[in-house]
């Protein structure tokens, strides 16, 4: 059950939101996911409460405010060839959506599978 986490400076469009939220769950498909293993959120701030540098580290074109931190919480084990081809399968998408993939930075962070209960208190991994 991967945890989606997009942190945005507000405002952003609800059609700015689900592209990026549609070009993550795509790439978690993409990698093996179950397309009904969707949990997603949005954390929209103020300009002081996301602060970001513009070109850090050696960007093609610089963040400006549509600058999106995708972070995915999942369990341990995926091989870095995973990664690359969700990074692929997801940027692909939102070049598709008109989003410039410059703009996107990804985090994976990894749990242990018994760190997750996904409902009713029940460890279904241990």
């Amino acid at each position: 059950m991967p945890l989606v986490t997009l942190t945005v400076r507000k405002p952003k469009t609800e059609a700015f939101k689900t592209a990026v939220l549609d070009a993550v769950h795509h790439a978690l498909v993409a990698v093996g996911v179950p397309p009904t293993d969707k949990f997603q959120r949005v954390l929209e701030l103020d300009a002081a409460d996301f602060r970001f540098d513009a070109d850090y580290p050696d960007l093609h074109a610089p963040r400006n405010g549509d600058f999106v931190l995708v972070e995915v919480l999942w369990s341990v084990g995926r091989s870095v060839k995973v990664k690359k081809k969700f990074l692929d399968e997801m940027m692909a998408k939102l070049r598709g959506a008109g989003l410039d993939p410059e703009n996107v930075m990804l985090v994976f962070k990894e749990t242990s599978w018994e760190n997750w209960s996904f409902g009713g208190g029940r460890l279904l991994h241990t």
